[in-house]
């Protein structure tokens, strides 16, 4: 009986993939010179230009300002009324890697083992994934696909979402180690149904948890060093092979952490074993700005739209918290997808919004869903920004992407006009004709 269930969710699983499943074409390469004349461009790294022209060639953009020399042949679209900003970008998601959640066999973001930091979530992604292009067409051009599970997860990439193979997707193939910190905290909703045996078991065991983090640090310090001196004696281990560039300093580590001790014990745990931290959750992290600055950590905001952590928190704790950090000067990105919400990646830009509303500039708020996720994450010299030799990488808006009425008209993706069609915009124009006014039932 059990094989007999297990055979049809598979099958279940296979044919509801089939048929939801989108089927936009990934966008051609460029094959001329391309300019966008007479919107306004918002380069994000410098000031707004009215009336402007932006050109780019071969993927990358070479000229940008209120008048740009014509190459000889070039293709000219004119955008007047409309704005350009460089693509979003989601600093934190499964994207790629789940599809519906409900079925098991399209949720590929998790490995069975608390330590599995040889898992690459690069070469999960499905690049035919439904969520990709719905996120695509509100403007969100890039994101961070992640592991999770575990304490170790493995390693996360950054992609465009749009191409023909996870190569093809790849912005950076490793973009940084997910972790997920011991807690020590004990949400007080949780402490009290707890006994106090209860509340010691936990203590003991977030101890042996952190002890045998330390010990696999430990372990993976001596093995790189072996391997470096071309130890014979020493296997090869594949986890252990994975560390290599976090224990070098190469790849940082992204902890989650909310509370301001799990906060502080990260950074003294990143200071202990001598590796680069980013902060994923970030709730308390005003309370630790000295030590967060201190040691350069930023922090990626797990969304703007969640609750108060505690009773006496102010209700709009999650909505300041941008503009607080902003504040204490550490360096921040703002992801909605940290909760593992990753078919709600499309709502990215409202997140921002959010902290623009409770006392974030606009200007922060475009650029912390766009430049600052690229510079935490080490691909600021490709994307985040419209600035000459970066990539031409950009949507063109009818307004501002923080406000909900906003469309996104076009996109690029390294000068490849990409399809922003997607399966809410067909069933949309499917219904549009069912209820149209002045429809008759023939039956």
């Amino acid at each position: 009986m059990k094989n007999l269930v297990s055979i049809f969710t598979i099958c279940f699983a296979l044919l509801t993939n089939q048929s939801l499943a989108d089927d936009e074409v990934p966008g051609a390469p460029q094959s001329s010179p391309i300019i966008l004349t007479g919107g306004t461009i918002h380069p994000v790294s410098g000031d707004v230009i009215e009336k402007g022209e932006i050109l780019f060639e071969n993927g990358l953009i070479t000229a940008i300002g209120k008048k740009v020399d014509r190459p000889k042949k070039f293709d000219e679209i004119k955008i007047e009324g409309q704005h350009v900003y460089p693509g979003l970008f989601e600093s934190h998601s499964n994207i790629g890697l789940t599809e519906i959640s409900a079925v098991r066999a399209t949720n590929d973001f998790s490995e069975s083992g608390s330590l599995n930091p040889n898992v690459k979530a690069l070469v999960s992604i499905y690049p035919d994934n439904m969520i990709i292009p719905v996120t695509r067409a509100n403007g969100v051009l890039f994101a961070v696909s992640a592991p999770s599970g575990g304490m170790i997860s493995g390693k996360s990439a950054v992609i465009q979402l749009d191409g023909w193979t996870f190569e093809d997707m790849a912005i950076r193939n490793q973009a940084a180690m997910q972790m997920v910190w011991p807690s020590q905290t004990i949400p007080s909703r949780w402490r009290a149904r707890l006994s106090k045996e209860d509340i010691e078991k936990r203590k003991k065991e977030r101890a042996e948890r952190l002890t045998r983090l330390r010990e696999f640090f430990d372990q993976a310090k001596k093995y790189h060093e072996a391997r470096d001196a071309d130890d014979p004696a020493q296997k090869y281990d594949a986890r252990l092979e994975a560390m290599g560039d976090v224990i070098k300093g190469k790849l940082p580590l992204m902890v989650e952490a909310d509370s301001a001790a799990d906060i502080q014990s990260t950074v003294a745990f990143a200071e202990e074993q001598g590796v680069k931290a980013i902060i994923l959750g970030g709730y308390d992290a005003e309370q630790c700005a000295d030590l967060l600055n201190k040691h350069e950590i930023p922090v990626i905001i797990s969304a703007t739209h969640r609750l108060p952590r505690r009773r006496g928190d102010a209700y709009d704790a999650s909505y300041t918290l941008p503009e607080r950090l902003r504040k204490a000067k550490v360096k921040f990105a703002i992801s909605c997808t940290a909760r593992s919400e990753t078919w709600n990646t499309k709502t990215l830009p409202y997140h921002a919004a959010m902290a623009s509303a409770f006392g974030l500039s606009e200007d922060e708020a475009i650029k912390a869903i766009t430049l600052y996720p690229a510079q935490i994450l080490g691909v600021d010299d490709k994307i985040g920004s419209l600035d000459v030799g970066k990539h031409a990488s950009l949507i063109v808006t009818s307004g501002s992407p923080l406000e909900t009425t906003t469309t996104t008209e076009m996109a690029f993706l390294q000068g490849r006009k990409v399809d922003l069609s997607d399966r809410h915009l067909r069933l949309y124009k499917k219904y549009e004709q069912k209820y149209k006014p002045g429809r008759t039932n023939d039956n």
